[in-house]
């Protein structure tokens, strides 16, 4: 299935099948293209990828994409995370004449540290991107990207050009794998992170192609990030990549087969490493490893990154708005509701995983913060907030009880179908293409803009930073980002 369509095409479904034993299995190495490991591939197109290589739509997402998390730094500091965070790199790596800064407070620490304070303030700011519902990857992705060009100096080109690489990498890498890595018990967004974050750091600080090689393959030993054990999630992966590429920079090796070898990172994580899948999103039984790195380039996975708009869940984002839309196109008030009902695929009815769901979208009473919660609110709000809130409208609780989620084999990722059926006898349905949240700067500009009462900087301030994200490949240094979101 060709990569630029997947949002459309996609249908979730489940595939569990039996695992060869490990005897049966071949060196996946030498099936890869030219013999060569897909880390040597990668490190290979990374090291030679040019700024004027870039589409102009890759370039848009890069800069909306960095505001995006910028703008979820500025609203994220001031959590008991991100302090938590910030306290414990200032204690015990503040200072570090080599270091980086980390955002809103202006202070110095260790590359690594600064990327693990700043990536802990993107996330808890909850204005995340989006990649096949279960990864974040520009919240461990732009904070090791920024450390490393303040490290080297890195022009706004150079920075736009190792975030894209970043992001097409770590994307490619888990396109068809996230379900099944879910379903061993990891979490996808760090395990997987790491590597774009890696890829987007070596690149700016300009390591050669083996370097990178060896960056890549160090990751698979750094890589982690576990449902059960709690909340160290990007972060930790943002301040992993930073070490790894600090090791290759230095000479430390990495295995050429880290990657795909029978010992390898996706035989660790995906529990093989010929490609079974246990969960699949679109109904295949095993992908195809050779794959991840065809057309490197030419088809750009990365323009699949979602706007998760909303802090919530990013598999609702979809209910508020196209249910708003759909009362708006049918002039369909609360009052003229009778009931709500919304197909969906059924992964996103079992958070994070059908292996040990922690939360059932689908069945038992609604509550305040599942799927049918956000419906409603489409409904009655046409819309949601974009800062936090104290009190819900009595509408949308009373609403929400009459709103049905049916799971479904056949819906895509974040393309639920909406039918509203209201008091009068009819019914009114729209159905999601799951890309309604995907657009260019000038959208992204809009649409974050709200968040301008919720941020300390003035809103002066706020608009110098946007500026300089859609002026980004004309910026002598991209750090300039950074002293743009300190006090």
């Amino acid at each position: 299935m060709h990569r630029r369509t997947f949002l459309q095409k996609t249908a979730l479904s489940a595939a569990i099948v039996r695992v060869p034993a490990i005897a049966q299995q071949v060196r996946q190495s030498n099936r890869n293209s030219g013999g060569e490991s897909l880390s040597r591939q990668f490190a290979r197109w990374v090291a030679g990828l040019r700024y004027e290589d870039l589409p102009p739509a890759v370039i848009d997402r890069a800069k909306g994409l960095t505001l995006q998390t910028l703008s979820s730094v500025l609203l994220g500091y001031q959590s008991p995370a991100a302090r938590e965070a910030i306290k414990l790199v200032t204690e015990e790596e503040g200072g570090a004449r080599n270091g980086a800064t980390i955002m809103v407070y202006g202070t110095k620490a260790t590359k690594e540290g600064a990327a693990y304070a700043n990536a802990e303030m993107a996330l808890a700011g909850g204005k995340w991107d989006t990649f096949r519902m279960l990864t974040h990857p520009g919240t461990c992705i732009i904070p090791a990207a920024f450390a490393a060009a303040e490290a080297v100096a890195a022009s706004g080109k150079e920075f736009i050009t190792g975030l894209v690489a970043g992001y097409e990498v770590t994307e490619r890498m888990s396109a068809d794998f996230i379900p099944t890595v879910m379903a061993r018990g990891f979490h996808a967004g760090p395990v997987f992170g790491i590597f774009g974050a890696a890829v987007a750091a070596a690149k700016i600080m300009r390591l050669n192609e083996d370097q990178i090689n060896n960056a890549v393959a160090l990751c698979a030993n750094l890589a982690g990030g576990n449902i059960e054990s709690g909340d160290l999630r990007e972060g930790g992966s943002a301040r992993n990549a930073m070490f790894a590429v600090l090791l290759a920079r230095a000479g430390h090796r990495g295995g050429e087969t880290a990657l795909e070898g029978n010992a390898g990172f996706y035989n660790a994580y995906a529990g093989n490493n010929q490609g079974y899948l246990t969960y699949s999103f679109t109904g295949e039984r095993k992908a195809d490893l050779n794959k991840i790195t065809a057309n490197l380039g030419k088809d750009w996975m990365f323009l699949e990154t979602l706007y998760r708009i909303y802090s919530i869940p990013g598999y609702n984002i979809a209910h508020i708005d196209v249910t708003a839309k759909l009362c708006e196109e049918h002039n369909i008030t609360y009052a003229d509701v009778d009931r709500v009902e919304a197909v969906v695929n059924w992964l996103e009815t079992q958070y994070p995983s059908p292996a040990f769901p922690t939360r059932r979208e689908d069945i038992g009473e609604p509550r305040r913060g599942d799927t049918r919660y956000y419906a409603a609110y489409g409904v009655v709000q046409r819309g949601f907030p974009m800062l936090p809130f104290a009190n819900d409208p009595p509408e949308v609780l009373e609403l929400m009880k009459r709103v049905t989620i049916v799971p479904s084999h056949d819906m895509g990722l974040f393309a639920p179908r909406i039918t509203i059926f209201t008091k009068d006898g009819k019914s009114y349905t729209k159905q999601a293409t799951g890309r309604e949240f995907i657009w260019d700067f000038n959208e992204e500009e809009r649409r974050i803009r709200p968040i301008v009462p919720g941020i300390f900087i003035q809103p002066k301030q706020y608009d110098q930073l946007i500026a300089t994200c859609r002026d980004l490949e004309q910026q002598r240094r991209a750090d300039n980002l950074v002293q743009l979101t300190v006090k």
